[in-house]
């Protein structure tokens, strides 16, 4: 028989915690000193082991309590109820890591996080995949909308996406300096290239794609990262004039 002081080094839990599972009937000490203070046996402790781990995968206390002593507790049920919780978490967790990914890569972009650009991402986090499918293949032809997979997102961290949000930021930082100045030249050069190396004999879809980054309402309702209308001319400009470049070499 081991007290509670010893119990808590060994599991790691509080005393606090100990007493309330005595006191809910969850693991109750099969013991006490002379002095009133609770002793755990060797089952007490495979017992806790046992509530630990079954909390660990998402069980409440209840159900715990159920399961320990109840011997006709249906574990395929239980355990398929746990498994559907336990991947609706994983849903939002993975929502909520893409969201936060999204903000880093929007401060990287912008140098900042504005509160309008917050509220932008949390309106677009909230339209659902079905509403952005249904533009979609509104929009564009099926071939079409198979190219989606390769255009850049602010919420992955693949080295495609990394390498756009990050020229995208380059130019807003040079973007005072004007759409012919070297800089910003260099910059559309290499997003030129890679526009080329993605999309290059798609000119429709590129067309038609830059058609709806340039409409505010178009873009949201295929939910892509919001540019201010201004920027999106200075990116106009600035090809135009990488291209003029291109016809006389």
């Amino acid at each position: 028989m081991i007290t509670i002081q010893v119990l808590t080094k060994q599991t790691g839990m509080t005393v606090r915690a100990l007493r309330y599972y005595d006191q809910i009937g969850l693991v109750k000490p099969s013991g006490r000193t002379e002095g009133g203070h609770r002793l755990y046996s060797e089952d007490d402790v495979k017992k806790l082991q046992q509530v630990q781990f079954l909390k660990s995968v998402g069980f409440r206390l209840r159900e715990i309590r159920d399961v320990l002593t109840d011997p006709k507790w249906n574990w395929a049920e239980g355990l398929s109820r746990q498994m559907k919780y336990v991947q609706e978490e994983r849903r939002k967790l993975d929502k909520m890591e893409a969201s936060l990914r999204g903000l880093l890569h929007t401060h990287a972009l912008e140098g900042e996080v504005r509160m309008e650009m917050l509220e932008q991402l949390i309106k677009l986090s909230g339209q659902g995949k079905a509403q952005k499918r249904r533009f979609r293949e509104a929009f564009f032809d099926e071939d079409e909308n198979m190219l989606w997979e390769r255009l850049p997102n602010v919420n992955r961290e693949d080295p495609d996406s990394l390498e756009w949000i990050g020229l995208l930021g380059q130019l807003k930082r040079v973007q005072d300096a004007g759409p012919e100045a070297v800089s910003v030249q260099r910059i559309i050069r290499r997003m030129a290239e890679k526009t080329e190396e993605a999309f290059g004999d798609e000119p429709l879809f590129l067309a038609k794609l830059w058609d709806v980054r340039k409409s505010p309402k178009l873009s949201k309702e295929v939910q892509f990262y919001p540019l201010e209308p201004a920027f999106l001319d200075f990116i106009e400009d600035a090809y135009a004039v990488y291209e003029r470049g291109q016809s006389r070499d």
